[in-house]
């Protein structure tokens, strides 16, 4: 049986989330997206734990269930430290097996920061000594490290530079299984690694509003759902368990190129390394975006797939889709409106992205139907994220390709007329 999960995502208790990220909003935005396990997020932010323990009720073994949809104890962990006298900067998320696990990682875990400062908790601690001491509590918690490539706080980004997973958390690389590739890569970069054939991977949202959850999610293919299933899933115990994950176009990721935003310069990787990495308008360094830093470290050729790699397929969250057809703000009541009624209609944003016939989504608007399929099949013109800027999708090929070069400023959905969207 599937089950849809989205494991990382945050708290209205997170810097720079929405209000509506409480238990009420998390559910509402799961059931709206058809995902089976959510995330909690934050749990050990002390005023969400709160709240998680008073309404939280437990479901299957580890996991706990609200308003109707099942969580997981997760959080994203901060860990600042130096090696080799450099200030080092990695996020990992967490799952824990129990609230009363994640009471007792919370207790440890307050001696090396501020866990009411933030939902993602910034700890002074290495890697390594974070995991021995999370595991040594919960034998059965799973960590992983949080978007792996992203230039800034991801285990191999372009800022951190570990060229391994081993190198970022040393002997306690054996109790790591999986990584998070993040939104600005995708499976097949990661499997241009040879090194990282031995890790799941793993896709999620890292929401910091209701509307994002989902927008990344991993899939299960499980006999029964528990906590247990999933962690035997993830690490491999149980393989081919983890059958798939949704991803968006890693073009879409907004660290996927090299760029400088405040220069509006955009850069393949093969382009910035003619500017010697540095901004050819202001010559500040440019950031190193995540494709730049997977083709450093391939030891394979593009388009290589690893024996029994699970599959993975691309989407684009059906708010933005209705966005593009009707070049309307995703924030608008039409926009919504139009997302209500797919949602009564087909029952949740999963059925309308991935597994509703074409032919039915025609029915209600043959545009929507086009720019679906074309997501689906791989048929849109990508415009790649860089320096913090997402990328585009241009889903019904509107836009010319863009013309490789560094001052080329992205387009919005607003640069062009609109139509009237019938439903």
């Amino acid at each position: 049986m599937k089950f849809y999960c989205d494991f990382h995502i945050h708290s209205k208790y997170s810097a720079a989330t929405s209000n509506n990220l409480d238990l009420d909003g998390i559910a509402e935005g799961a059931k709206s997206k058809g995902i089976n396990i959510v995330g909690t997020g934050d749990f050990t932010n002390p005023f969400w734990f709160k709240e998680l323990e008073e309404k939280l009720k437990p479901a299957e073994e580890g996991l706990y269930e609200y308003k109707g949809v099942k969580f997981i104890l997760t959080v994203e962990i901060s860990t600042v430290f130096r090696i080799d006298n450099q200030v080092k900067k990695v996020h990992h998320v967490v799952h824990a097996s129990s609230l009363d696990a994640a009471a007792q990682i919370n207790e440890a875990l307050s001696k090396y920061g501020d866990l009411s400062s933030d939902g993602r908790p910034i700890l002074s601690i290495e890697p390594s000594e974070m995991v021995e001491k999370i595991t040594s509590i919960d034998k059965d918690a799973t960590i992983y490290p949080a978007h792996n490539w992203t230039p800034f706080y991801g285990c191999m980004g372009s800022q951190n530079m570990f060229n391994s997973i081993e190198e970022c958390y040393g002997d306690q690389s054996k109790n790591i299984h999986a990584l998070e590739t993040g939104l600005s890569s995708d499976p097949k970069m990661n499997w241009r690694l040879s090194i990282l054939d031995k890790y799941s991977l793993l896709s999620s949202s890292d929401a910091h509003s209701a509307q994002n959850i989902g927008r990344e999610m991993s899939v299960f293919d499980l006999e029964e759902i528990s906590y247990k299933a999933i962690s035997d899933a993830i690490t491999k115990k149980d393989n081919k368990r983890l059958s798939m994950t949704v991803e968006y176009y890693p073009e879409e990721g907004k660290y996927h190129y090299d760029g400088h935003r405040n220069c509006n310069v955009s850069m393949s990787p093969e382009e910035a390394e003619k500017y010697g990495n540095r901004c050819p308008v202001c010559g500040k360094p440019l950031v190193i975006g995540v494709l730049h830093r997977v083709n450093e470290l391939a030891d394979r050729p593009e388009g290589f797939v690893p024996k029994n790699a699970s599959k993975f397929v691309y989407a684009v969250p059906l708010l933005e889709v209705i966005s593009y057809v009707t070049k309307k703000a995703k924030t608008t009541q039409y926009v919504k409106q139009i997302y209500s009624k797919l949602i009564s209609q087909f029952g949740n944003e999963i059925n309308v992205i991935l597994n509703e016939d074409i032919e039915s989504i025609k029915n209600v608007d043959k545009e929507l139907a086009e720019a679906i399929e074309n997501i689906r099949e791989s048929k849109v013109n990508l415009i790649p994220g860089y320096d913090g800027v997402f990328g585009i999708v241009d889903m019904l090929n509107r836009m010319k390709k863009q013309e490789t070069g560094f001052a080329s400023k992205q387009k919005r959905i607003s640069d062009f007329d609109g139509n009237k969207f019938n439903i």
